[in-house]
């Protein structure tokens, strides 16, 4: 598989994981996951973790794994690697592993004096792609070794970063975000 083809099959798999964070903030409010409760003096996880959020932004993880499956008979007309089918399962680990990397991310921020939306570089950028890939290689390991090859997983590692990046920097320019990582 050439470059284009890995940088297809990376972007396309990991699409249901990109999406969660962002539907979580658009769907977000209500009751904290963390119930308000602290721990050594400082919240669990904070205000910004919701449970309306977390649903939210798996059901929407899970909404585009749906519907890039039905995409993708035509699409991969269009580029030069089969681009994979999501299983039911990869389509629910795939977001829900995002949220759950995110949420621990969250917690180690706490734990580290960190307040909501500190920087936390690196942390930041890979939480939720380390739980989006740990939760799906443990309830869909077939799909994640397919999908997922040694190339594959060093584009993810590669652009992820430069993609969170650059889409927070232009929501922190459109005055979407309150800071721009």
């Amino acid at each position: 598989m050439d470059i284009v083809g890995v940088l297809a099959v990376a972007f396309w798999a990991m699409l249901p994981a990109y999406v969660p964070n962002n539907a979580a903030v658009l769907v977000g409010g209500g009751p904290p996951i963390d119930g308000g409760r602290t721990w050594r003096g400082r919240r669990l996880l904070g205000d910004g973790k919701t449970w309306l959020g977390t649903a939210g932004g798996i059901a929407a993880g899970a909404a585009l794994a749906g519907l890039l499956n039905l995409l993708q008979t035509t699409v991969n007309a269009a580029v030069p690697a089969p681009l994979p089918w999501f299983t039911p399962v990869a389509a629910v680990t795939l977001p829900a592993g995002a949220l759950l990397g995110d949420i621990g991310a969250s917690f180690l921020k706490r734990r580290t004096g960190r307040e909501r939306g500190a920087a936390f570089p690196g942390l930041d950028q890979l939480d939720f792609v380390v739980g989006s890939l740990g939760l799906t290689v443990l309830f869909a390991p077939g799909w994640f070794f397919g999908t997922f090859t040694l190339p594959v997983l060093a584009v993810v590692l590669v652009i992820t970063p430069v993609l969170h990046v650059g889409t927070n920097l232009v929501a922190y320019k459109l005055s979407l975000k309150s800071e721009p990582w």
